[in-house]
């Protein structure tokens, strides 16, 4: 499966880098021009704002992978719906559970794979280094990206019976930016959100050089019960979706 998403991307090349490319002038732009504002406000000085330039690219990071992982998912599901086999991974010797979960990671590595290309790419332009403690930072990431990933789950199961979805997906991209930019230190319950609180953690690790070691118990429990939360109870509701569909004949009926 690892091997047929590298084929997809070589064979589709095109519509790769221009997907990289856009994503990163978007970024540019934000950057650049709130640079530019920055400098006008304070006489060319930029020093006070320069935390947010960190801040904005460790978020921008974090939405590029938690976008590949949510549209990713929710995609294959729904490309396999429209194509008439998804009841047959039903019947595919290893479950269905088993090659959903195999998905699931090529579909995490995938995103790692966007993240750091975008990671590296607004680190040279800027010239902005952060810190990039991979034990650190990896958990962090996935246990973020397990609450997408459970968000993915959700909206797939909607699409197998309401079928057209797409304006909600269309959503979630401006949703995942609300999410990761929470604040969540003035407002605490903010954290039992999907991706606040690893979005929180994050900007300390790779910003402030903070080491997973010297997190609080109560923060690392939160990111991962969070993470774990969403995961199941997106599954759980794709699982309920799925039986509804089956049972009217309209699982791929599109």
């Amino acid at each position: 499966m690892v091997m047929k998403q590298l084929l997809l991307l070589v064979r589709y090349r095109v519509n790769f880098i221009i997907q990289i490319v856009s994503m990163y002038l978007f970024f540019a732009v934000i950057f650049f021009g709130g640079k530019a504002v920055a400098r006008n406000i304070g006489g060319g000085a930029v020093g006070a704002l320069s935390s947010t330039f960190d801040g904005l690219i460790v978020g921008w990071f974090l939405w590029t992978m938690a976008q590949s992982a949510y549209s990713g998912l929710q995609g294959e599901i729904t490309s396999e719906s429209m194509r008439g086999t998804l009841e047959h991974l039903y019947l595919s010797p290893y479950g269905f559970g088993s090659v959903m979960c195999l998905k699931i990671i090529v579909n995490v590595l995938l995103s790692f794979f966007w993240g750091a290309v975008m990671l590296v790419s607004m680190m040279v332009t800027t010239q902005i280094w952060l810190t990039v403690d991979l034990l650190t930072i990896l958990p962090i990431i996935i246990f973020s990206l397990m609450s997408v990933i459970g968000i993915g789950f959700g909206i797939a199961g909607l699409a197998l019976i309401y079928k057209k979805v797409g304006s909600i997906s269309n959503l979630m991209q401006f949703g995942l930016v609300g999410l990761i930019a929470a604040p969540v230190t003035g407002i605490s319950l903010l954290r039992f959100l999907p991706l606040a609180q690893g979005s929180a953690m994050l900007q300390m690790a790779m910003q402030e050089g903070v080491a997973l070691w010297d997190y609080s118990l109560r923060n690392i429990a939160l990111l991962v019960g969070t993470g774990i939360f969403y995961f199941v109870l997106g599954y759980l509701l794709f699982i309920y979706c799925a039986t509804i569909a089956r049972k009217r004949g309209v699982m791929g009926h599109y």
